[in-house]
C-alpha cells in the first residue's frame, strides 16, 4: 500500500476545511495505537494493521491517540509501558511504534489526533508530572484509603505549577520536533497529525484561572514549534458541574484553540443507570440540551466542535463482549443523527470520535481491571473492561455507524 498524499486540514468560518472545501470527519478513539503499533511488550503490528483494514472499511478517517504516558511502570492502572517512563527520556520502541501507525494511518487516508497529556492516571498525565515537581506521591482513587477527590485535585496542581508543566514542555519540544524513523517526515510538517491536543479532559477544579492561563500559554507554545498545526483542548465541554472547574466558554475563545471539543458520558455523569431503563428518556433530554449547548457556543464563536468521545455500555449494563447492544445502537444513532442535521443545517459540527474502538481485542475477564499482558480494548486500565468497548463482532452497532458515514460523506 503506497502513501497517500493527505492535504492538511484547516480552519474557516466554523468549518473544517479541505483542499478549499468543508470537511466533515468520522472518527474513533484508538488510545493504545502507538503501544500497539510498539515492537516492545504488548505491541502486535499485525493486529493494528487488521484493526486499520476494519476502520477504514467502516469509513472510519480520523483516529484519537494517546501520543503520550509518564512514570514508571510499578504505578497502578497505566498503560505499560510507559513512553516516557523518566523526565525527558522517551522510549524509542514506543515512539517507532507511533511512527509506525503514522505511516499506516497515511497510507489509509485517516487523519490523527494526538493528544499529549492526561488529567486522568491511566497514562501517568498531570498527576505524575506533579509527583515528579514535588516529590510526593499520587493519591490514587481506592489506594490506601485515597478517593477520586483527592487524586483529581492533586492532578489539577499542575496548572499552577511551574516545574511540572517546564517538564511538559520539555516533552512537547521532543515530540512535535521528532522525525518519522520511516517516512522521514518531521512530525510538525506531516499533514497525518490534524491536530495536537493539549490533554485528555483538563479540569481546573481550584485553580481554574492557572488552568486557563496554561491553556493559553500552551496552545501558542505548540504553534511556535509548529506554526502550521490544529491545536484542539481535548476538554469535555461544561460538564454538569460548575465547580469542576473547565471554565468552557472563556477557554473556548482563546486564540490558540483552532477548534472545540466536548465529551458526553450520560452513566458516567449519573444521568442513565442501564440497570434501571426507564432513566433513558430523561438522560436522552439532557444529552440534547447540554449538545444544543455546546453547538451553540461553537457557532457563536466560528469555531468547529467536534464530539470526541462518547459511549454507553451493552443493555443491562452487561460487560461481556456477546452482551446486547439494543440500547447502544439507539442511543449511537441519536446522537449521529443529531450531528449530521447540525451540520446539514450549517452549525458549526466538525466531526465525531465514538469511544472507543476494541476491534478484535477482548478483555480476558470482563468488569476486570486490565493487567499488564492482557490485550489491550478499548476500556482504558483504570476503567472495568467491557465497559464501552466496540468490538468487529458488534455488527449492528457497525450498521448504525456505517450509515452515519454515508450521510456525512455526502455533506
Amino acid at each position: 500500500m503506497l502513501m497517500a498524499q493527505l492535504s492538511p486540514i484547516q480552519v474557516k468560518d466554523g468549518q473544517f476545511i479541505r483542499n478549499g472545501k468543508p470537511y466533515y470527519f468520522v472518527g474513533a478513539n484508538l488510545w493504545y495505537g502507538m503501544n500497539l503499533a510498539s515492537i516492545k511488550m504488548g505491541g502486535d503490528r499485525a493486529r493494528l494493521l487488521r484493526e486499520l483494514d476494519s476502520l477504514q472499511a467502516l469509513g472510519i478517517n480520523n483516529l484519537r491517540i494517546m501520543a503520550a504516558s509518564e512514570g514508571p511502570d510499578t504505578e497502578p492502572y497505566r498503560i505499560r509501558p510507559a513512553l516516557q517512563p523518566r523526565p525527558g527520556e522517551l522510549e524509542e520502541d514506543l515512539l517507532q511504534g507511533l511512527d509506525f501507525l503514522l505511516v499506516e494511518m497515511s497510507k489509509r487516508e485517516m487523519y490523527a489526533v494526538l493528544c499529549l497529556n492526561n488529567f486522568f492516571q491511566w497514562s501517568g498525565g498531570m498527576s505524575q508530572y506533579v509527583s515528579w515537581a514535588t516529590g510526593k506521591p499520587i493519591p490514587y482513587p481506592d489506594v490506601n484509603g485515597k478517593d477520586w477527590d483527592d487524586f483529581q485535585h492533586f492532578s489539577a496542581r499542575f496548572f499552577a505549577n511551574k516545574k511540572a508543566q517546564r517538564l511538559f514542555r520539555q516533552f512537547l519540544v521532543q515530540i512535535i520536533n521528532r522525525q518519522n524513523s520511516l517516512s522521514g517526515i518531521p512530525y510538525k510538517d506531516d499533514p497525518v497529525i490534524m491536530s495536537w491536543q493539549l490533554a485528555n479532559e483538563p479540569r481546573g477544579f481550584k485553580y481554574v484561572k492557572s488552568y486557563r492561563k496554561w491553556v493559553a500559554k500552551t496552545s501558542h507554545f505548540i504553534k511556535k514549534q509548529d506554526p502550521d498545526a490544529l491545536v484542539s483542548l481535548g476538554g469535555e465541554g461544561k460538564l454538569p458541574y460548575e465547580s469542576i472547574g473547565t471554565a468552557f466558554e472563556q477557554v473556548s475563545e482563546l486564540p490558540g484553540l483552532d477548534y472545540l471539543t466536548m465529551h458526553l458520558w450520560v452513566e458516567n455523569w449519573g444521568w442513565y443507570n442501564p440497570r434501571q431503563p426507564d432513566t433513558y428518556d430523561d438522560a436522552m433530554q439532557k444529552a440534547m440540551a447540554y449538545l444544543d449547548d455546546h453547538v451553540s457556543i461553537a457557532t457563536r464563536l466560528r469555531k468547529p466542535l467536534v464530539l470526541e468521545e462518547f459511549g454507553i455500555s451493552r443493555d443491562g449494563g452487561e460487560h461481556h463482549p456477546t452482551g446486547a447492544t439494543l440500547k447502544r445502537d439507539q442511543y449511537y444513532r441519536t446522537i449521529l443523527d443529531y450531528l449530521f442535521h447540525k451540520a446539514a443545517g450549517g452549525a458549526a459540527v466538525g466531526g465525531s470520535n465514538f469511544w472507543s474502538w476494541s476491534g478484535e481485542g477482548k478483555p480476558l475477564q470482563p468488569e476486570a481491571l486490565w493487567q499488564e499482558g492482557h490485550p489491550f480494548t478499548g476500556d482504558p486500565p483504570h476503567e472495568k473492561q467491557g465497559w464501552y468497548s466496540i468490538y468487529f463482532e458488534d455488527k449492528s452497532t457497525l450498521q448504525v455507524i456505517g450509515e452515519f458515514v454515508r450521510k456525512m460523506s455526502n455533506l
